[in-house]
C-alpha cells in the first residue's frame, strides 16, 4: 500500500512547479547544474504542477526551455537540446493527493482506531493516482480542469468507484446530494474521448445489492469495451464502524450475490466474450464457494482490487509443486490483499534460512487456503512448514485479510511460532518506510520475535521455498 503525505493538495496554496529530489550523476540534468531542492516551474512556457505535467510536457521534445527556481531563491531560464529518447536524469517529489470531499457511509478511514497513523486517514480523490496506481475516484467533485487534463494527457485508464447507477442510491452511499452524485455526463465525456474506465462497486447489503446491483452492472456493461471491467467487492467493517445504516456481509449474503452475478456473467460472456463483472475473492471465500478458474478472469483486469488473486496464487503454487518452479513473475502492487505473502528493499530475506522448519503467518481469511497448499508442499518436498492464522485485533470487525495485519497482531501470536524462522506478508509493511500499520517499526517487531522474520511477496516466497 503506497502512502502519501496527508496535506491536502490545494492548488492555490501550493508553490508553483515541482521539486527535484534526485539528479543522476553525469546526466543531462547534472550537466545543466540542476540540483535537489531546485523547482522546475515551467517547461517551454507552460506551467508545471507535478511530475505528470513535467513528463507530459517533455515527452518527445528535443528543444526545451526550463524555468527553474533555484534553492537559493534565484530564477533562471535554461535552454538546451537533447536526443529524443535521452533520459534527463531527474527524480521528483511525490504527488500530494487531492482530498476527497465525500462522506461515504463505508469509507474505511471511518473504521480506523483513533491512534492510527495520520496517513491512514487520508481520503484521496485524485485522477493522477488513479492513472498511476489504480486508485479509485468517485468523480463526484472532479473539476473541469481535471477533466480536461485526463483527456489532454491521455491519463487512461481511469478507475471509478460507481457503486450504483441508481442516482438516489449513489448519493446516499456517497453522502452527497443527487446533483453532485450524478457523474453520467462526466463518464460519457471520458468515453467519447476514448478514455478507458474500470469501475468498482463496494457492495453494501440492503443498500446497493439485489436489483440495484443488477441495474448497475447492466448499465456499465452497455458501455463495453470502453468500460473495460467492473469489480464488485464487499464492504469491510472494522469494530470502529458504528453506523447503523451499514449491515455486515454474511456467508448467506455472499452466496446469494454469487448466484445473482453468475447469471449476468454468463450473459456478458455470451454477448461480449468477457466475464466483465468480477466478484472479489473475499465473496467466494466467505460464501464457501470455490474460486473460479483461470479462464474466468481473462487478463485479470481487477487483480489490484482483490479480484483473482487467490486463483493466481493457486495456479502459481500448483506449478511450484508440479515442476519446482512458480512460473512467471506476478506483477502487482496490492494495497490490502492476502497474496502479499511477503522482503522490502532493505530486508530482502529471500535467501534460505538454513532450515526447512518454520511458520508462515497470514490473515484468518486466507489461512485455510494457504494451509492446504503448504500441506501439499510439505508432502512433496519433505519440508516442515506450518501456517498460522492471525486474528486482526487492531481493526477487528470483519477485517481478516493478511494485508491489514499490524505489528501488535503479530506479537500477539509470537509464542505460537514453531520452527526456526517466520514469514510475514510484505505488504503489511509500508512501501517506502519499514513500519507497520500500527506504527511499529519492522526492526522492533524482529527484536521481539523468537526467530528470524522474513517479509516476502509472492515471487520472493516462491524463491524462498525453492531454496529450502
Amino acid at each position: 500500500m503506497y502512502e502519501f503525505a496527508v496535506t491536502p493538495a490545494v492548488t492555490q496554496l501550493r508553490r508553483p512547479g515541482v521539486t527535484i529530489t534526485e539528479v543522476t550523476p553525469g546526466s543531462v540534468a547534472d550537466e545543466l547544474e540542476l540540483r535537489p531542492a531546485d523547482r522546475i516551474v515551467k517547461v517551454n512556457g507552460r506551467a508545471v504542477r507535478d511530475y505528470l505535467d513535467f513528463r507530459f510536457q517533455t515527452a518527445g521534445e528535443t528543444e526545451l526551455t526550463f524555468q527553474v527556481k533555484k534553492s537559493s531563491g534565484e530564477t533562471h531560464d535554461i535552454e538546451f537540446d537533447r536526443e529524443e529518447s535521452e533520459d534527463l536524469g531527474l527524480m521528483f517529489e511525490q504527488i500530494v493527493p487531492r482530498q476527497c470531499a465525500n462522506e461515504c457511509l463505508f469509507c474505511f478511514c471511518k473504521g480506523n482506531p483513533a491512534d492510527a497513523r495520520p496517513s491512514l486517514f487520508v481520503r484521496d480523490e485524485d485522477i493522477r493516482l488513479s492513472f498511476l496506481y489504480g486508485n479509485y475516484t468517485t468523480l463526484s467533485s472532479i473539476t473541469e480542469d481535471e477533466m480536461k487534463r485526463i483527456i489532454e494527457q491521455r491519463l487512461s485508464p481511469q478507475y471509478v468507484s460507481v457503486h450504483a447507477t441508481d442516482l438516489k442510491t449513489r448519493a446516499y452511499l456517497l453522502g452527497v446530494d443527487e446533483k453532485r452524485a450524478d457523474i453520467s455526463d462526466k463518464l460519457q465525456r471520458l468515453l467519447d474521448n476514448d478514455i478507458e474506465l474500470h469501475a468498482q462497486v463496494v457492495l453494501c447489503p440492503e443498500i446497493n445489492d439485489g436489483p440495484i446491483l443488477e441495474k448497475t452492472l447492466l448499465d456499465l456493461a452497455a458501455h463495453f469495451p470502453k468500460v473495460v471491467s467492473t469489480a464488485v467487492v464487499p464492504v469491510a467493517l472494522t469494530r470502529y464502524n458504528t453506523d447503523n445504516r451499514l449491515t455486515r456481509v454474511t456467508p448467506e449474503f455472499c452466496r446469494r450475490t454469487i448466484a445473482q452475478v453468475e447469471k449476468l456473467q454468463k450473459e456478458f460472456r455470451r454477448a461480449m466474450g468477457t466475464t466483465f463483472a468480477f466478484l472479489g475473492d473475499e465473496i467466494y471465500i466467505k460464501g464457501g464457494i470455490d474460486i473460479p478458474t483461470r479462464r474466468h478472469y481473462g487478463d485479470y483486469p481487477q487483480i489490484e482490487d482483490g479480484v483473482g488473486m487467490v486463483r493466481t496464487f493457486l495456479n502459481r503454487f500448483e506449478r511450484l509443486i508440479r515442476t519446482g518452479s512458480g512460473g512467471d513473475r506476478i506483477s502487482t502492487s496490492t494495497r490490502t490483499h492476502d497474496l502479499a505473502i511477503l522482503p522490502n528493499a532493505k530486508n530482502p530475506g529471500a535467501s534460505a534460512p538454513g532450515s526447512d522448519f518454520g511458520t508462515i503467518l497470514t490473515g484468518e481469511m486466507f489461512a485455510p487456503i494457504l494451509r492446504e497448499q503448504i500441506s501439499r508442499y510439505n508432502k512433496v518436498r519433505k519440508t516442515r512448514l506450518q501456517v498460522l492464522a492471525i486474528p486482526n485485533t487492531y481493526f477487528g470487525g470483519d477485517v481478516s485479510v493478511a494485508g491489514l495485519l499490524t505489528g501488535q497482531d503479530y506479537l500477539n501470536v509470537k509464542d505460537r511460532i514453531v520452527g526456526d524462522f517466520a514469514v510475514i506478508p510484505k505488504h503489511t509493511i509500508k512501501s517506502d518506510e519499514p513500519i507497520l500499520l500500527d506504527g511499529m517499526a519492522f526492526d522492533e517487531l524482529k527484536r521481539h520475535f523468537p526467530v528470524p522474520v522474513y517479509a516476502l511477496d509472492l515471487d520472493d516466497f516462491v524463491r524462498f521455498l525453492n531454496a529450502l
